[in-house]
């Protein structure tokens, strides 16, 4: 049975900016926030063990929900869905500027990271639907993709400018400006492609208590790992505890008639293939952020400003590599021909990164890392997102959107837990090795540092490993042939053994 083409929609290069408005302020949110703790916990004066919540209330939040939002966006439309998003992320951002004590700053995170699960998924699978000509497909998803790769590092240079110019709550605030203008854009330019809602469907509420208290268990897991380690017994309940309700999960979708996540649409080889390379990379892109943060304000004694500007050329290959090469060559290639050289070369950027010292100079060492792991994540995070969406009906769009961002949100939590983990490891090892030749305090001082640029280093190593095993699935589990759209789009008409009509 063949299923109506749909065809480009009017207005639709305008509509991506305001999309990409959006995407940057969510975005962005994950790292904006995190160079302004130190001032806000002085001014409101929470403890160091309720300052790691400002960030894990948002992550919870946000990877907990994802694939709810998706689907409330399959559901009631996308453009709906979108200005929901925008306006409540603004409202909680408001709410989070003018907090007067902790519990109000926790609420607004926590508010945040939910409307931003509904937010995402809808604004890729808008660029999903209204995109349905290959070239202008690639060329879409080619911006989108820099600025989700890039708006963490921009997130640090604009914490760092508002902080240390402004107040730290502007670092929220200024999410109101994003807002107004992508509400704007979503009432006047934005428009939902006929045709693309599931009506008359139930929304799946045992699938959505499952999926939502599965992946908030697998998230705050792995967050407590860093504070307790993974022996404890809070982390070994919460891993375990998600791995069960998240096969409960996937047993109740294999049954209901109207799942919240058909098992189709992650059940593809190769779409499958792009989400867990999509995880893996995600891996060692925010080991990247979180150490080289570190290293440069710590050791290299910068400024958060100059920490950001620091950062932008890896936002300028990641610009290159997405819109000017994966682009172009995405209607051509291969996505896997694309994926995996994108990840090796990005691999390369790190192992580069790796040889970091405590005197070493950011010129020679810094800077060609990052501009080569800029280029080759921009380069292969185009195609991934393409084909991560790439044959699902467009009434499931919505979905398939959230699973590429619930990709990354579990993969940056896995990242950071884990190669922390990995650098403290590293770190007191060093340190013990080598406490026999450095007796003085002074040398104490120096011994510190060697043996933090150590762990650093360490875990950098380890997040090219990711970046490696990124590119062997890349290029193992995904089809070798290309995806080909023909005037009936295969983003936009998919097979019908693939995606039947009705549900099971």
């Amino acid at each position: 049975m063949s299923l109506p083409v749909s065809q480009p929609a009017p207005g639709r290069w305008k509509a991506l900016l305001f999309i990409g408005i959006a995407q940057l302020m969510v975005v962005l949110d994950g790292t904006i926030v995190n160079i302004a703790l130190p001032a806000a916990q002085r001014d409101l004066g929470f403890s160091d063990g309720n300052r790691q919540w400002v960030v894990t209330a948002y992550a919870l939040a946000f990877g907990g929900l994802l694939l709810f939002g998706g689907r409330i966006a399959d559901l009631w439309g996308r453009k709906r869905a979108f200005t929901i998003g925008v306006i409540g992320f603004a409202v909680a951002s408001a709410l989070g500027g003018v907090a007067v004590d902790t519990s109000m700053l926790l609420g607004a995170r926590a508010l945040q990271g939910a409307f931003g699960a509904m937010l995402a998924p809808a604004a890729l699978s808008l660029i999903t639907v209204m995109f349905t000509e290959p070239k202008e497909r690639a060329k879409a998803l080619g911006i989108y993709g820099a600025i989700a790769g890039a708006g963490g590092a921009v997130g640090l240079l604009l914490g760092g400018v508002l902080t240390e110019y402004a107040n730290w709550r502007w670092t929220l605030l200024v999410n109101i400006f994003f807002a107004v203008i992508a509400a704007a854009g979503a009432v006047l330019v934005i428009h939902d492609p006929a045709g693309n809602r599931k009506d008359g469907r139930r929304l799946d509420i045992p699938g959505v208590l499952l999926a939502c208290a599965g992946l908030v268990s697998l998230v705050y897991g792995f967050t407590r790992v860093e504070t307790d380690g993974w022996r404890a017994p809070v982390t070994i309940g919460l891993l375990v505890a998600a791995v069960v309700l998240l096969a409960a999960f996937v047993a109740t979708e294999s049954r209901v008639r109207a799942p919240l996540l058909p098992l189709r649409v992650v059940g593809h080889r190769s779409r499958g293939g792009a989400y867990a390379a999509v995880a893996i990379s995600t891996i060692g892109m925010f080991g990247l952020f979180l150490f080289l943060t570190f290293y440069l304000q710590v050791v290299l004694g910068y400024s958060p400003v100059i920490t950001g500007v620091a950062f932008l050329p890896m936002v300028a290959g990641m610009m290159i590599g997405s819109t000017q090469i994966g682009a172009r060559l995405t209607p051509r290639v291969a996505p896997r021909l694309l994926m995996a050289p994108g990840y090796l070369l990005a691999a390369g950027g790190l192992a580069i990164l790796a040889q970091i010292k405590v005197d070493s100079s950011y010129t020679s060492v810094v800077l060609p890392g990052m501009v080569l792991m800029g280029l080759g994540l921009g380069t292969a995070m185009m195609p991934a997102m393409n084909l991560a969406t790439h044959g699902v009906r467009p009434q499931d769009a919505g979905v398939a959107s959230a699973l590429v961002n619930t990709s990354q949100q579990v993969g940056g939590a896995i990242g950071v837990a884990l190669l922390s983990t990995i650098a403290t490891s590293s770190t007191d090892a060093y340190t013990r090795d080598h406490l026999h030749a450095f007796s003085s305090q002074k040398a104490a001082g120096v011994l510190k540092l060697q043996a933090m640029v150590h762990g650093y280093a360490t875990a950098i190593w380890w997040s090219a490993g990711f970046l490696v095993l990124a590119a062997l699935l890349a290029f193992v589990l995904i089809d070798h042939r290309h995806p080909r759209a023909t005037g009936d789009s295969a983003a936009v008409r998919p097979s019908v053994e693939e995606e039947p009509v009705t549900a099971p």
